[in-house]
């Protein structure tokens, strides 16, 4: 439904949800998009960024209980976003983000994931820095993902790994799921676990970056497209392949990566 988000799961390789309630699904998990009721007409009984257990859908209108307070109402559907495998907020635009990530439960580092409320399938990466930056998650045709052509990932599990351990050009190391931490100072907190586990079947970088110019995932689809233009004249197919890859492809400085913050409309 929403495409190669995750791994095949095992008893080896799981997302990391100690901060989940244990006998919580993952499809019943909501996140409050901004104060129900609102403040001018009574007392919230929902906060914005309140994380709450469904218990029923009815129509427009969810019943939901509190994680914090435990209270139990009605709240509409518009009011409240999906959240998957913790850090994956399905129909939340760029200003819901900002708005989500700047609430003083999150710190430098937090992130989300937003799927794109006008397409499914499109994804963008939110972390809060200085300012809240935004990426662009850009997908092959072979469904591999990336922010930067030079480094793809299978699925977005692997791309929120690589990026827990290293910035390799974003703002800074995503450190945890926005609403997942608790206030405290930023030094406080250096020795705050992983967002997720790693794999045993680690991704190899070394050859994701074979050659200094593209990464595996974008080979692997060049090598799609060229299998399945094999009629053609050969001339003619490598003369379009090179005129092709000019466009759809770009050699990585050595000294670093080159600017990957990207302004998207959604």
């Amino acid at each position: 439904r929403m495409g190669n988000v995750m791994r095949g799961m095992s008893t080896e390789s799981k997302v990391n949800t100690e901060n989940l309630d244990a006998s919580l699904k993952e499809e019943d998990m909501v996140v409050v998009l901004q104060d129900y009721p609102s403040p001018e007409i009574s007392e919230p009984i929902y906060r914005m960024g309140e994380k709450l257990k469904v218990v029923a859908q009815e129509a427009n209108w969810w019943r939901v209980r509190s994680l914090q307070t435990g209270k139990e109402n009605y709240i509409p559907g518009s009011h409240i976003a999906r959240v998957y495998h913790g850090w994956l907020f399905e129909g939340v635009e760029r200003q819901k983000a900002e708005e989500l990530l700047l609430l003083p439960v999150n710190r430098v580092g937090s992130f989300l994931v937003r799927e794109s409320t006008r397409e499914r399938g499109l994804y963008s990466l939110s972390v809060r820095h200085r300012s809240i930056k935004h990426y662009r998650i850009f997908r092959l045709d072979n469904s591999w993902y990336y922010i930067s052509p030079r480094l793809t990932f299978q699925c977005l599990e692997d791309m929120i790994n690589h990026y827990s351990d290293s910035a390799d050009g974003l703002c800074c190391v995503l450190t945890s799921p926005c609403l997942s931490g608790t206030s405290q100072p930023p030094d406080a907190s250096l020795g705050a676990p992983p967002v997720v586990m790693r794999h045993k079947e680690t991704f190899s970088y070394e050859e994701s970056c074979n050659d200094n110019v593209v990464s595996y995932g974008v080979r692997n689809s060049i090598a799609a497209y060229l299998s399945f233009a094999g009629d053609q004249d050969p001339s003619r197919m490598k003369s379009d392949n090179r005129k092709k890859k000019s466009k759809s492809l770009y050699v990585v400085p050595e000294h670093g990566l080159p600017n990957t913050d990207y302004d998207e409309d959604f």
